[in-house]
């Protein structure tokens, strides 16, 4: 039996964790996708690019699903301290899953440490969280220890999202209809944040590329970022990841940088060339 786990569901862009903790595992618990009939599992098999050409060439409904709590269940098996990440419990309900699971898996196994996070986000925001769980295990802290200090460090981070069609977060209640109307037209694109609640929330509207970027990068200053990790996880938008980075390196010479693809369901509700960045405050 390993010593940790982490399990996050697919809202969590980490395919795997390079440079794991010691005698630490990592899981993640696919969310699934439907696109009319058809059932897309965000799980490391799933073609992503494949899923959005379905998505973009069906007028069918399309929505996603949380994991079931015995998804959650299996996941936690074979550690002795299960820390627990899910996305925003506000618009999904992943986080409601995995704590029944809890509930149940603790019956039968009270001596496992379980500890549940709402990151109350999604993308870069819980791939920060991850990647500070798998730091702070591989300090040597213990559970409690380690569990103080992700609790300590969740306050200091931040999601702020850059999109430039918004059509499955409206459709499936996730944005307002009044902020979708106008993303897409003119090429405008909408900048928001993940609210203290978890919610979606529009800062800014920026028209085309270029402002984008350097509105994306006024409101992470705004936000009281000052030189630490940010990690952009994207839908094919190279060109935004190396341009923000830029911005930020001519200010912050030495900040910690990461991009990474969109998992399946990020890509789902971010779409083409959508970003959602987590960054420390």
């Amino acid at each position: 039996m390993a010593k940790w786990k982490i399990v996050t569901d697919s809202g969590c862009d980490y395919k795997e964790l390079v440079n794991i903790a010691p005698a630490t595992l990592f899981e993640i618990v696919p969310l699934t996708v439907r696109i009319g009939e058809e059932i897309f599992l965000d799980d490391a098999s799933l073609d992503i690019d494949q899923m959005m050409e379905v998505m973009y060439a069906s007028s069918d409904a399309a929505g996603s699903a949380c994991p079931s709590p015995q998804a959650y269940e299996a996941a936690y098996e074979g550690a002795e301290n299960v820390i627990v990440l899910t996305l925003t419990g506000s618009l999904s309900g992943s986080y409601n899953s995995a704590r029944v699971a809890k509930e149940i898996f603790l019956e039968e196994h009270p001596d496992v440490n379980i500890h549940l996070v709402d990151t109350l986000s999604a993308g870069g925001e819980m791939d920060l969280l991850v990647g500070e769980i798998n730091r702070l295990i591989a300090s040597g802290l213990d559970y409690d220890e380690v569990v103080s200090a992700i609790t300590d460090y969740q306050k200091k981070t931040k999601l702020l999202f850059v999109l430039a069609k918004v059509n499955n977060l409206v459709k499936n209640g996730r944005l307002s209809k009044l902020v979708g109307a106008v993303v897409g037209l003119l090429n405008i694109r909408m900048v928001g944040e993940a609210s203290n609640e978890g919610k979606l929330e529009l800062l800014q509207k920026a028209r085309g590329h270029k402002k984008s970027v350097t509105t994306a990068f006024e409101e992470i200053l705004k936000a009281g970022y000052k030189g630490g990790r940010i990690v952009i996880a994207h839908r094919n938008n190279d060109k935004f990841c190396q341009q923000f980075s830029e911005l930020v390196r001519n200010m912050y010479p030495d900040a910690l940088i990461e991009a990474l693809p969109t998992s399946g369901l990020c890509s789902f509700y971010a779409e083409e060339n959508g970003l959602l960045m987590g960054y420390e405050i």
